[in-house]
């Protein structure tokens, strides 16, 4: 089958851009690097050389060739620059998190039916290496039925960043829009929507006019999923700590891609996204009346998958790999920990 690629423009260029989406763009045959909206810079230019830049986000809306246009700019800007993509008429993938509000989200998913084209949010960590073993642990039914799970996504840093729009308090900032929709997604796909929702939000770091720390409980109604992130843990625990009726599955928050992308090696290669020996989840359960304590080599993690995905999603009138509606529910459950943070109770979903 022949494959024809898809023209491919990004709305920056720069960490996101940088590390998570040109590298698969530019390395995949399915699709084309073609465009990316730098307003003063060429960095793109120097890194991919046959990249138009272009300088505004009009001026590259008004390309007739490029047919994805990645929304990969800060967080507040999604909405409004969702927006005019979809109302020029392209397919679009938006980064996390989708919008600030479910009533952004639902606009937006509206206006893409509306104008026919494809719309998909970018959830890269569905295809990190300790996601998808845990996500095979759990469908093997090895743990048997869900009592009590915790994701987090927890680092060491104590400084505010230097990107100003990371730290001004404005709509979809701060650490639960963040890293909180990564593990709220996570959770989703795993188990669906909670029936409620609490949470705890706080603000560690000097200075800080945003949320840095969140502990936000969804509920079941057979078991608790628990979301944690904190910007003060040097000593970083399991990421993935599931409990069930048979058994337990723990396991580190070990995916490499990040930091091999960030150091500027490429995707593609059969190797990519291992994880290292000692990353591997230990497994404690019964099976055929016999105790198993083991550990479980990892999946590898591949970013790849996703855009696999969209090309699979246009080309081939499959599924999108992660829907407006998936994004809009993660939207669901930040607003809810946002009510539930503010009224000190647990909000029904």
């Amino acid at each position: 089958m022949s494959i024809k690629p898809i023209n491919t423009a990004l709305c920056s260029f720069g960490m996101s851009g940088y590390v998570f989406h040109a590298p698969f763009i530019s390395v995949n045959p399915k699709f084309n690097f073609y465009g990316v909206v730098e307003r003063t810079k060429n960095n793109a230019q120097e890194k991919y050389p046959s990249v138009n830049t272009f300088r505004s986000l009009a001026e590259m809306l008004e390309d007739s060739a490029i047919e994805l246009v990645v929304v990969n700019t800060p967080s507040i800007t999604h909405y409004e620059f969702a927006k005019q993509v979809i109302n020029a008429g392209k397919n679009i993938v938006i980064e996390k998190p989708f919008t600030a509000t479910v009533k952004q989200a639902k606009e937006l998913i509206q206006l893409a039916k509306e104008k026919r084209v494809m719309l998909s949010v970018y959830q890269n960590r569905r295809y990190d290496s300790d996601f998808k073993t845990v996500k095979k642990i759990l469908e093997a039914g090895v743990l048997g039925n869900m009592v009590d799970v915790e994701i987090h996504y927890d680092r060491y840093e104590p400084v505010l960043s230097y990107k100003v729009h990371k730290e001004t308090p404005t709509a979809a900032v701060g650490s639960l829009y963040d890293l909180g929709s990564h593990l709220i997604d996570q959770a989703l796909v795993l188990f669906g929507m909670p029936h409620s929702v609490y949470a705890d939000l706080n603000s560690f770091r000097p200075n800080s006019k945003v949320t840095d720390y969140f502990d936000v409980k969804l509920y079941y109604h057979s078991h608790k999923v628990t979301l944690k992130s904190s910007y003060f843990v040097r000593e970083i625990l399991p990421g993935n700590i599931f409990h069930g009726t048979k058994g337990s599955f723990i396991k580190s928050k070990a995916d490499v891609q990040e930091k091999e992308l960030q150091a500027g090696k490429m995707p593609g290669k059969a190797d990519w996204g291992k994880e290292p020996e000692s990353a591997k989840g230990l497994l404690h359960t019964e099976k055929d009346e016999k105790i198993i304590k083991e550990y479980i080599p990892s999946f590898n993690g591949d970013y790849m998958e996703y855009y696999d995905g969209i090309y699979d999603a246009l080309r081939n009138g499959k599924s999108v790999p992660v829907s407006g509606e998936e994004g809009m529910n993660v939207i669901k459950v930040v607003e809810a920990a946002l009510k539930s943070h503010q009224e000190k109770r647990v909000i029904e979903l």
